[in-house]
């Protein structure tokens, strides 16, 4: 009774947690946001929609193959799945707590695969840094295919200013993002003071850093090269597809070009690094480079330009939220399920 009530809360409370998000999204948004919301998704062509969401979960299929690539120089052998449930698990906890995604990812796969901690989140980092230098070589490449407007963009953009503020909810990621930065600030402190105090506490920090510094390094450490930017190259592709098939979804700008897509592209990906998971932002931001394209001279944002911007962020969020619920319900089963396989085939 007690195994089938646990098995049940592993459960519900995921979904539970994922009702949540969903619905503090939600509120989080203006009333005329919300119309705009609704509005877009009865335009929208939603084969179009569909294809892009395919483009998204193959990005994270080859981000979670990418990472053995990282792991295994370190004498680590780890599983796809478990990789994979780490990373979408990181993803649901990036959407409440702002850039914790990649230490609890770190954290799930130090579970699951005996990962120690540090190792594993210095193997994120190098990602990132990768991560950082794919994003310079399309904000490059958009640039250089629009210099002229360059201008516009830029009285576009400085135009956005303080209108999404005061909506629902957003008081509650401000505090959110309050509580974990200050969390950081007096763990720091923490640290320190130990670290003063402890030389057991040294001499466990610099293994950390030992550890941290291994998978980092880690990149250049790896025999599987070729695979490594292959995947690199892949999943950036797929970002820029999956966000670029959504334009077809709408007939008012299904006839722009690989200019305006990259142009978008950029736009809201600055968007989700400036507020927590892009909520309001993101489509604002899109829409108004979007509306360069369709009205340059029409202040403000086409209605179609930000039915477009919400369509892509939504689509997005709502799968992301799917899909890391479904990897946390799932990540203890299927430790287990590995577990069994490797004792079947490895029979003493």
């Amino acid at each position: 009774m007690k195994t089938k009530i646990i098995s049940a809360l592993k459960i519900i409370l995921p979904l539970g947690f994922g009702v949540f998000l969903i619905w503090l999204f939600y509120d989080a948004l203006c009333e005329d946001q919300k119309k705009d919301l609704f509005s877009a998704f009865g335009k929208a062509n939603y084969w179009w929609v569909s294809l892009a969401l395919v483009f998204s979960f193959l990005s994270h299929v080859s981000r979670a193959v990418r990472w053995k690539y990282l792991l295994e120089p370190m004498g680590f052998k780890s599983g796809f799945w478990n990789r994979y449930h780490a990373l979408m698990i990181g993803y649901l906890v990036n959407f409440v707590f702002p850039r914790a995604g990649e230490a609890s990812r770190a954290g799930v796969l130090s579970k699951t695969e005996k990962v120690p901690f540090q190792k594993g989140f210095g193997t994120i980092l190098a990602e990132r840094a990768v991560d950082l230098g794919m994003l310079g070589i399309v904000v490059l490449i958009g640039l250089a295919m629009q210099f002229d407007k360059f201008d516009l963009f830029k009285s576009k953009i400085s135009s956005f200013g303080a209108a999404e503020e005061g909506c629902g909810n957003s008081l509650i990621f401000e505090i959110l993002g309050k509580v974990v930065f200050y969390g950081i600030v007096l763990g720091f402190i923490a640290v320190v003071a130990l670290i003063i105090a402890k030389k057991s506490f040294r001499v466990k920090i610099l293994e950390f850093l030992k550890g941290l510094w291994e998978g980092i390094i880690s990149i250049f450490r790896t025999k599987n090269k070729v695979q490594f930017i292959g995947h690199t190259f892949f999943i950036w592709g797929m970002y820029v597809l999956m966000f670029a098939v959504c334009f077809f979804c709408l007939d008012s700008t299904a006839h722009l070009g690989l200019d305006a897509m990259l142009a978008g592209f950029i736009a809201g990906t600055f968007g989700i690094i400036l507020v927590q998971g892009g909520i309001g932002v993101y489509p604002a931001l899109v829409g108004l480079i979007v509306t360069t394209y369709l009205a340059p001279d029409q202040p403000g944002i086409v209605p179609d330009a930000l039915a477009l911007g919400w369509i892509i962020w939504t689509s997005q969020t709502v799968m992301m939220i799917v899909l890391g619920l479904i990897s946390l319900a799932l990540n203890g089963k299927n430790v287990k399920f590995e577990k069994d396989e490797q004792a079947e085939s490895d029979p003493k």
